[in-house]
């Protein structure tokens, strides 16, 4: 792969996140991988979105190092590197702090599917990790933020629930690609603001589960007719 079209497309997806209202300062990242290569295109720590540039993207391998670029990775990148050796099918990544999305993380509860629009992304409640231990917090934090998240999907489908909640900390949301895992931060917030608002006016709200696969399946599923060919 090209990395300096890969560079592109990660600067671009982090601009994304501002143009939908997901970051404010510095408050999120976007990564993509490189496959074939075992490379990481990751956004720079702490740069305001006003001053990057394409070229400021850093590339770093699948251990953490960097191999190109001048400014360190963001502080995230060990977070998403897991979720690259974990999640086979992934290629882009995903940490925002947006505002519901992240108010569901702090009160650590899953995000419940209530309706269709949480169904046609996501095809159950969008988890949230468990609390981290004294020696994950104080060792390797951000790695072992990848590794609860990856705990959190054990006995479930990655490409089927395309983000999580780490339970104090924000969303995490994952793609084929950078575009794709920024177009599902937008749904997970969106969805976690509905559902928000649902409970507030139905505490007893549930989705019917006959909707939930019927809607999942006809975007995602085998036969699925969603859209054009």
């Amino acid at each position: 792969m090209d990395l300096k079209k890969l560079k592109e497309e990660v600067f671009q997806a982090n601009l994304d996140l501002v143009r939908h209202n997901l970051v404010i300062f510095t408050w999120g990242n976007v990564s993509a991988i490189d496959r074939e290569n075992g490379l990481v295109v990751i956004k720079p720590s702490g740069v305001a979105y006003d001053d990057m540039k394409a070229d400021d993207m850093v590339v770093v391998d699948l251990d953490g190092n960097v191999v190109e670029g001048d400014l360190k990775p963001s502080s995230d990148t060990p977070t998403h590197i897991e979720l690259y050796r974990h999640f086979a099918e992934i290629g882009g990544v995903v940490h925002t702090h947006s505002a519901y999305a992240t108010a569901w993380a702090q009160a650590g509860v899953d995000i419940p599917i209530l309706g269709t629009t949480h169904a046609d992304y996501f095809a159950s409640d969008i988890p949230c990790t468990r609390d981290m231990s004294k020696e994950e917090v104080e060792s390797e934090y951000e790695k072992k933020t990848g590794t609860i998240i990856v705990e959190a999907f054990k006995g479930k489908n990655p490409n089927h629930v395309p983000g999580v909640i780490v339970k104090n900390h924000g969303p995490f949301s994952w793609g084929k690609d950078a575009h794709e895992a920024v177009h599902n931060s937008v749904v997970m917030e969106q969805v976690a603001k509905m559902a928000f608002i649902s409970l507030s006016v139905n505490p007893q709200a549930s989705m019917n589960p006959l909707l939930t696969r019927k809607h999942f399946d006809r975007k995602h599923g085998a036969n699925a007719y969603y859209g054009q060919r």
